[in-house]
């Protein structure tokens, strides 16, 4: 047996022992389904950034990196780091306050609605099932390629990997072995790309290959590689492309239920906004170093097939052993950190969402979504086993943007709308779910050949807002709803602290200034090395690192405002408190 081999069954049993010690404290659902509602900043962190960079972001995403797209996802990515505070703000913390069990449950509770929270379920069951299917594919991928074993054994072996700890810890043991996973792949995505680019030369060297890639063109140049053959044919549509889709990306980390049924977990709404804050830094960071390592591949070997292995085949052939042990490990782990996740989502909406509630019983009740969880794992097994392996990347952006197109009005109008009604989000919900669906269908099957300004996931997004207008005119708003609307408002006094909002303001600012840094750092180190290689003009790269930064400075700016004037003290409390001083 190989190292590599064994530093992942190592790292497996590590995560397997961690989820039984974390079972052991599973006393009642709250402790299953939300973790006791006690998790701190830093594991609400690690299991957002976890849930969010599985398999697909070290090998889809790095894989249309080394293909020639890096800019598209660095691109969207920017985008979608503003709707973590976006979504803290104006609905993680309302999701919290709602004391729900599941983000679905929380549609039923504020529409007041059997029938809402079922659909809701249902969506989350479709969508983390596929999402759940890639990333087993994903992590038997990575077995299969450190031990040589056939790939339906390597299946079995990451199917069994992540069921075992999953069903008997829940959310308490995912949240744990969440943030272990991030805190090793994030170590491990910094020490692939030192090692790449130093095999490769050196960075600056490496920035100026790449630059005058002749095998791919603009590879790393703002827009990418376009023309006739590439998926994108002019610098426009790259630009159109990875707008749409961090648009679309922004409301997923929002609203998604694998994001935001993180904030369930928090210990309180300041932890919610503080984890939201760091989380977008987090994410823009390692998805640039994540393209960067993707690109300069192709200075090491620029015929890796699948594209999507190309991470894999630096572990095994570039880094020193060691690192590519941790290499290999961080990538199973972004893996099982997400298939853990997805898996408790579905295995939950199924039992507390779909089912009929036939009891209030604890212990009934963690055996049926302890059943429902086994029984969704079998069937996601038997569909990554039928599958076609390679589409990671096509399979979570079809997955992930359902939740978008669906959920995206709903959730943000069921908190901000006095006029949404229970009919309005219902049909809301599937038109969405539906319009992305049958488009991306008719596109798949080349029966319309979209522009794409008519992507799918805006296409579901604007049918699901205009059917809840149109519905919830038809409709009045009940009594009952306007009045668990105006619950979701109503701030709690634990939550209007001095310290706390101290503490919490500290990271806006903080989001702030390193924005402004990374523009700068990328300009020297991308943007001007870029231009001495060429020759030629380097505004657009400019432009893309101004741009990346400003992302990270808009959403700190957005975290600051939003915290400040929520939870700022009653002026009856500050001349108290001063008195007090």
């Amino acid at each position: 047996m190989s190292v590599y081999a064994v530093g992942l069954l190592i790292s497996m049993a590590v995560y397997l022992a961690v989820g039984n010690y974390a079972g052991r404290r599973v006393k009642h659902l709250e402790d299953y389904f939300v973790a006791g509602r006690n998790a701190p900043t830093l594991l609400i962190v690690g299991t957002l950034v976890a849930s969010l960079m599985s398999t697909n972001a070290f090998m889809g995403e790095t894989g249309l990196g080394y293909s020639g797209f890096p800019a598209v996802v660095i691109i969207l990515t920017a985008i979608n780091c503003v709707g973590y505070t976006a979504g803290g703000l104006y609905f993680g913390r309302f999701l919290r306050r709602s004391r729900a069990l599941t983000v679905a449950e929380y549609f039923g509770q504020r529409f007041d609605s059997r029938r809402v929270q079922v659909v809701a379920g249902i969506t989350i069951v479709l969508g983390c099932t596929a999402y759940l299917v890639m990333v087993t594919q994903g992590a038997a991928t990575i077995v299969n390629e450190v031990t040589g074993l056939p790939f339906y054994l390597t299946l079995l072996i990451a199917w069994a990997g992540y069921t075992l700890f999953t069903l008997y810890s829940g959310s308490s043991g995912v949240v744990l072995t969440d943030t272990m996973m991030f805190l090793l792949f994030a170590a491990v995505a910094f020490l692939g790309l030192a090692f790449i680019v130093d095999d490769a030369g050196g960075w600056f060297a490496s920035i100026r290959d790449l630059a005058t890639w002749e095998a791919k063109p603009g590879i790393i140049s703002w827009h990418g590689a376009t023309g006739p053959d590439a998926t994108w044919q002019t610098p426009a549509e790259t630009l159109i492309y990875g707008v749409i889709l961090g648009i679309a990306w922004g409301i997923v980390v929002a609203v998604s239920p694998w994001q935001a049924s993180r904030y369930l977990m928090a210990r309180n709404e300041h932890i919610v906004i503080r984890s939201a804050t760091i989380t977008a830094g987090v994410v823009m960071v390692l998805y640039t170093v994540l393209m960067l390592s993707g690109a300069a591949v192709n200075l090491l070997n620029p015929d890796i097939e699948p594209n999507q292995e190309n991470m894999i085949w630096a572990a095994l052939n570039v880094m020193p052993t060691l690192v590519g042990v941790l290499l290999m490990s961080g990538i199973l782990a972004a893996g099982l950190s997400s298939a853990s996740t997805f898996l408790s989502l579905v295995g939950f909406s199924a039992s507390n969402d779909i089912l009929p509630q036939r009891t209030t019983d604890n212990q009934l009740r963690l055996k049926m979504s302890r059943r429902a969880m086994f029984l969704i794992s079998l069937v996601a097994l038997a569909v990554a086993y039928a599958l076609p392996e390679g589409k990671l990347f096509w399979i979570t952006y079809f997955a992930g943007t359902l939740f978008a197109s669906s959920w995206g009005p709903v959730a943000f109008m069921s908190v901000w709308s006095t006029r949404i009604t229970e009919a309005g989000a219902f049909w809301g919900i599937i038109a969405g779910l539906l319009g992305n669906l049958v488009t991306n269908t008719l596109a798949l099957l080349k029966i319309v050949d979209l522009p794409v300004f008519l992507d799918p996931i805006l296409v579901g997004v604007v049918l699901s807002y205009v059917t809840v207008e149109l519905v919830s005119l038809q409709g009045k708003v009940t009594g009952r709803e306007h009045a668990l609307r105006e619950q979701l408002h109503q701030v709690p006094e634990s939550e209007i602290d001095a310290e706390k909002l101290s503490r919490t303001l500290l990271w806006p600012k903080i989001l702030i200034v390193f924005g402004v840094v990374f523009s700068i750092l990328m300009i020297l180190f991308y943007a001007m090395p870029y231009q001495r290689a060429t020759g030629g003009s380097a505004l657009g790269e400019i432009l893309l690192s101004i741009g990346v930064g400003s992302s990270l400075v808009i959403t700190g700016v957005l975290a600051w405002w939003g915290t400040a004037r929520s939870y700022r003290l009653p002026a009856t409390q500050k001349a108290h408190d001063i008195s007090k001083n």
